[in-house]
């Protein structure tokens, strides 16, 4: 797993592009795991500090408890719908997905293993996904 900064070493570009995505709306939408296995989604606030990409739960929430159990997460941006007639300007949307590391009571910091750009391509003809690993580094595919 890697922590924001180092993935933000990695592709200074590419994470300027996710972290505006996610800096652009205060809330955003996180999936954890139930205790039974089942996908849970929740509303969360994110922030990135000090290099890290860090949230929090309330006390006793479900999430909180999911991410205790089992680190592992989802985080998607929050989703606007392309301007009709002005598509090649829509910014997309971006997800992380890794391990939260418990950094004090109900606050998380994340260990990144995966982001994603969802996009547009520059003519608005062509979905563009962007993605990046620690193992792999970045790549891309274009979908019509």
């Amino acid at each position: 797993m890697t922590a924001w900064r180092e993935f933000e070493a990695a592709e200074p570009e590419f994470a300027r592009r996710v972290r505006a995505l996610f800096d652009a709306h205060k809330h955003k939408t996180i999936a954890t795991l139930r205790a039974d296995g089942s996908p849970r989604i929740s509303g969360i606030e994110t922030a990135f500090e000090d290099g890290e990409l860090v949230f929090g739960s309330m006390p006793n929430a479900r999430k909180g408890a999911d991410l205790r159990r089992d680190p592992r997460f989802a985080l998607h941006s929050a989703t606007v719908d392309p301007v009709e007639g002005a598509e090649a300007q829509w910014p997309g949307e971006a997800k992380i997905a890794g391990r939260v590391r418990t950094a004090d009571g109900e606050r998380f910091e994340a260990d990144v293993a995966e982001v994603v750009h969802t996009h547009l391509n520059e003519a608005a003809t062509l979905l563009v996904v962007e993605w990046w690993t620690p193992e792999g580094g970045l790549r891309k595919v274009e979908r019509e």
